[in-house]
């Protein structure tokens, strides 16, 4: 029961320190500097933008092929590995760079890309690079249970950007910022991030040089597969919008649906961080064979009410919301915003029972569920954005979202033995005795009669 209550009081912790650093420092990232950019570039630069984006990120496995996710819940169950592992996976890491520019490009003149397309993509795909070492080496920290830390690395990247952009957009150079600034702060920001938290892991892991083992690699590799298939299919359903509505529609119409993207995207930031102290923690559960149920409990009510109250406050306040956003008329996002908004409940749910089944290491049902909600994600959207264009798509990304969600959700109940009664709210905690006491009473006048 100590170290049962240990592991609660790390989940606590955790949930505390990441939740208040980025909770300070996104929203502004999100809705002042993101936002900013897109009211000083328009809607078909920043749509241009997006769309390579989305194109570079949804590559952006490639770069990592499910490492970091098995590096948290690896370290998380055997911390004694950290300092053979960091010292192995780093150098995988640049090898996968390698892999990730060839595809990347290639796919990118597959698809008629030109000179223009390619010279931002170079740019982000560098960036892309830089976020994944971030995360990898977040991971560490992670798996060793040290948030504080994490906390600090899962906004320093922002903050930075934050300073460098801000002086840019409300700076005597305003008037000349374009899109490539923009990619600009992000590279400076990454770079400094990284070697920052690089420094710190290496310490702790008394890491001295890279190893290059063959052997080790093919391990890992093959050992984080399912992880790297399951990014893969998630930040394609996820990402995909974007890039489909530029080939099907315009890029005004990529960047309208960025904008109305743009306070999900802020918004889900919550349910995220609350998942990233739940990885380690349900794995450390799962390795010792300990019940999640109070776990669950502990996240799922506050996550879920904050999830379905926003999202009905945002969809009746869309209006002013949009123009409260952006300089130009608030029209066309408006519809847009009040479809995906809805997006923020399957997200919610996802990012605990998604979270709790890959603790579990049940990623081939969660492969087989985010393979149909991609398939289902481009059905939909190849039938609706020729005739609603960005609300289609928004109605697209909210059917997938909305399937994976109740997949997992039914399949993290039955292989957990999760108890319904386990989801009620605290106030109603006795209600099971109430329940119980009643049945118990009944059968007993039955048997009396």
């Amino acid at each position: 029961m100590k170290a049962e209550g240990n592991i609660q009081g790390k989940l606590l912790s955790g949930l505390f320190w990441v939740l208040l650093a980025n909770l300070l420092v996104k929203p502004f990232w999100i809705l002042g500097v993101e936002v900013g950019v897109q009211n000083a570039v328009g809607n078909e630069a920043y749509g241009f933008y997006y769309a390579l984006f989305s194109f570079s990120y949804i590559f952006n496995i490639l770069l990592d092929l499910g490492v970091t996710n098995f590096n948290t819940r690896n370290i998380a169950q055997h911390p004694q590995l950290i300092s053979k592992h960091l010292s192995g996976i780093l150098g995988i890491k640049v090898m996968l760079f390698a892999l990730y520019l060839v595809v990347t490009f290639s796919v990118g003149l597959l698809m008629g890309y030109g000179s223009g397309e390619f010279r931002l993509l170079a740019l982000l795909t560098l960036c892309q690079f830089l976020n994944s070492l971030i995360l990898y080496l977040r991971s560490n920290f992670e798996g060793l249970l040290l948030f504080k830390w994490d906390s600090l690395f899962s906004i320093l990247d922002r903050l930075l950007m934050i300073v460098i952009c801000g002086c840019l957009l409300w700076g005597p150079l305003r008037e000349r910022f374009n899109i490539y600034w923009f990619v600009y702060a992000q590279l400076v920001a990454y770079g400094l991030t990284a070697l920052l938290a690089l420094v710190v892991i290496a310490r702790k892991a008394h890491f001295r040089r890279l190893r290059w083992d063959w052997r080790f690699f093919l391990v890992i590799l093959r050992k984080s597969a399912p992880f790297a298939l399951l990014v893969l299919l998630m930040a394609s359903y996820n990402r995909i919008d974007p890039i489909l509505l530029r080939r099907l529609a315009s890029d005004a119409d990529a960047g309208v649906y960025a904008g109305a993207f743009r306070l999900l995207d802020a918004l889900t930031m919550v349910a995220y961080l609350v998942s990233v102290p739940l990885l380690p923690v349900f794995s450390r559960l799962c390795a010792e064979k300990k019940p999640v149920v109070d776990s669950v409990r502990m996240v799922f009510w506050p996550l879920m009410l904050f999830s379905v109250g926003t999202a009905v406050a945002c969809s009746l306040l869309a209006e002013p919301l949009m123009r409260l956003l952006y300089h130009d008329a608030a029209v066309p996002y408006v519809p847009v915003f009040r479809v995906v908004i809805f997006g923020l409940i399957p997200i919610g749910l996802t990012y605990i029972f998604g979270t709790l089944l890959t603790a579990g290491g049940h990623l081939r049902q969660l492969n087989l569920f985010a393979a149909a909600s991609l398939v289902l994600n481009v059905v939909v959207n190849l039938l609706l954005i020729p005739r609603f264009g960005a609300v289609g798509s928004a109605c697209a990304s909210l059917t997938a979202q909305g399937f994976m969600a109740v997949a997992q959700l039914v399949l993290a109940v039955r292989l957990f033995r999760l108890p319904a009664m386990a989801f009620l709210p605290p106030s109603f905690k006795n209600l099971k005795h109430t329940i119980a006491f009643i049945r118990n009473n009944n059968t007993n006048k039955t048997n009396n009669t």
